[in-house]
Order: C-alpha cells, then sequence, then structure tokens
C-alpha cells in the first residue's frame, strides 16, 4: 500500500505550498513528494472543499495533511483526500498555533497518543491511501525520549506505518508558532533513536535542515528528509534533488530554463482569473545568489499586484539576472 518514495519531501507550509507553489516546485524535482498547507477538517466539512483541494495533476506524488481530531470526521475528509485523487493523507500533530490549545489539532495531540490512534484507524479503514503523521518530538514537560516512543509505539499499532517527525519540542505555553520554529533545541539523535527501535516503520527527520549535503547525512539514519523554510526561500535547491538523492536526471540544468517553464502555467493561469502575485511570489527566491537577483526580487514584488501585470512583468524581471 505505500509504495511512496519519501527519501525528500517538500514540508506543508501554511500560506506557502499552495498549488502554485507545489506546481514550481514539481517543476525542479520530478520525485520529491509535495505536501499541501494544513488544511482543517472543518474547512472541508463545513466550507468550499473544491478550493481547498484541487490540484494540478502535474503535482504527483501529492499529500493532503489535515488538521482535526475527530475520528470520523478525519475519515470522512480521507474519503474526499482519495476521492480526489491524493496519494497520501498526513495528520498534522505537530503545528503550535494558538488554536491548537482548544485541542483542535496540532502538537498538543502528542499528549493523546490514543486518540490520534483512533482516528489513523478509521481513516485507514475508510481509505486505500496511505495515512502517516506528522508530530513533534514531544510538547512542553512531557519526557524527551519517553514521550515520543510511547506516542511512536500506540500509534503504530493502529496501523500507522510512517512518522515525520520535527525534531524539536512544542512548547505550547509561552512560545509563538514563529519562536517554536526555531527555539526549541533540535534533538535528531532523538529521531534516529526511534528508527533503531522501530526498524519497520518508516521514519522521516524534519527540522532546520538547508543542504542536500545535510540531506544525505541523515540518510545514513533515517528514511527520508522534509524540508520546509528552505525549499521555499532557496527553490533551485529542489533542482538537485532528483540526481543527488533519487540518482535520475535533473528536470532542468538552468534555472531561467525552468523559469520559462513556469510562465506558461503562469499565463494559463491569468486566463483562468488567478491573480499574477498569487503565483509570482513563489518564485522570487528562484535566482537566489545570482548577479540582478534583488533587482529580480524587487521589481516583482513592487508590480505583480497590479492589475494589468503579467508575464511581461515576470520577463522584465528576469533580464535583470546576469
Amino acid at each position: 500500500m505505500n509504495k511512496l518514495n519519501r527519501k525528500f519531501t517538500v514540508a506543508p507550509m501554511l500560506d506557502w505550498t499552495d498549488r502554485h507553489c507545489r506546481y514550481f516546485h514539481r517543476l525542479l524535482t520530478k520525485e520529491a513528494v509535495l505536501y499541501t498547507e494544513m488544511v482543517t477538517t472543518g474547512a472541508l466539512l463545513h466550507g468550499d472543499a473544491e478550493r481547498h483541494l484541487r490540484f494540478n495533476q502535474e503535482e504527483h506524488p501529492i499529500a493532503l495533511q489535515l488538521g482535526g481530531s475527530d475520528p470520523q470526521e478525519m475519515a470522512e475528509c480521507a474519503r474526499l483526500a482519495e476521492h480526489y485523487g491524493y496519494d497520501e493523507v498526513n495528520i498534522n500533530v505537530g503545528c503550535p498555533s494558538e488554536r491548537v490549545q482548544k485541542g483542535a489539532f496540532g502538537a498538543c495531540l502528542m499528549a493523546e497518543p490514543s486518540l490520534i490512534a483512533d482516528c489513523v484507524a478509521a481513516m485507514q479503514a475508510a481509505v486505500k491511501i496511505p495515512v502517516t503523521v506528522k508530530n513533534r518530538i514531544g510538547i512542553d514537560d512531557q519526557d524527551d525520549y519517553g514521550g515520543l516512543h510511547a506516542f511512536i509505539s500506540t500509534v503504530s499499532q493502529a496501523g500507522c506505518e510512517t512518522f515525520i517527525i520535527h525534531a524539536r519540542k512544542a512548547w505550547l505555553k509561552g512560545l509563538s508558532p514563529k519562536e517554536n520554529r526555531d527555539i526549541p533545541p533540535l534533538r535528531y539523535e532523538l529521531v534516529y533513536q526511534i528508527k533503531q527501535e522501530f526498524p519497520q516503520l518508516e521514519i522521516i527527520i524534519n527540522g532546520c535542515i538547508t543542504t542536500l549535503e545535510q540531506c544525505q547525512q541523515h540518510l545514513q539514519h533515517v528514511d527520508g528528509v522534509m524540508v520546509g523554510r528552505e525549499a521555499y526561500h532557496n527553490p533551485w535547491l529542489l533542482a538537485q534533488v532528483d540526481p543527488l538523492i533519487y540518482g535520475v536526471d535533473a528536470p532542468f540544468l538552468e534555472r531561467k530554463a525552468a523559469f520559462e517553464v513556469f510562465l506558461d502555467y503562469v499565463q494559463a493561469q491569468q486566463e483562468a482569473g488567478v491573480a499574477l502575485n498569487h503565483m509570482s511570489r513563489h518564485i522570487l527566491g528562484l535566482f537566489q545568489g545570482m548577479p540582478g537577483a534583488r533587482a529580480f526580487r524587487r521589481l516583482i514584488s513592487e508590480n505583480a499586484h497590479k492589475q494589468k501585470a503579467g508575464i511581461e512583468l515576470l520577463r522584465e524581471s528576469c533580464e535583470k539576472i546576469t
């Protein structure tokens, strides 16, 4: 059942990894598994499911990340994910947002492994696609390793075979979501230890991974890596994923070649009514480190929101790259 190759995955990032971002990322890597922004069960069951779930077929392999904790609601949303063609559905047990304080979803559920196990069981009974979990190593004063071990043990017994582990604790009391991405110390060794103790499980590591060299080092200890902010701000990193991680040819050798192909997508989407800045914001980091990159970003940032802005603006911006 679990046939996705998750050696390299791009993290679900709220307000960033929308369908336009994922289309762009897919141009740069054909192999990496891409994740949606987190979508709550309430948004799907009581809101515009089509808006949240539609994606471009080119995005495969793609996983939907769900935020929720009611087993039946999670099962219903898993059915929606399968119906729309997603390759995986992932449960968010790592988000330290304010809403988790209400017990709705996210990192607070680290304290309720039996509830997550119930969600996994209900979802797996409802769909054939893999059900995975993304979690932290712990929360607040939870024992650093004992709590994580108990969580993995309980949830895996319900049938979950893949865990994506952000190697930091989440402090729900005292730290903001942004601070929770940086302040709690990274404990990669705890994730390695989980893999050693649960060799039958697929363990993917996440947390402040910024280079493919780091990815290769982690892959000596775990089954896969998940990269977040670096993949977004420096997307050309993804162009080396296929040759360095998967051992196949890169889709593009030149950044401008990938840029030109993305322009075709932008034009088609604009004709369908999508505003330019909804797409152009995702490519601002494409030329990072190259002469003219700052001028490229500035020209797009200052003009893409204008009503008549189109691919001519993007072409003009690209001319700043020397």
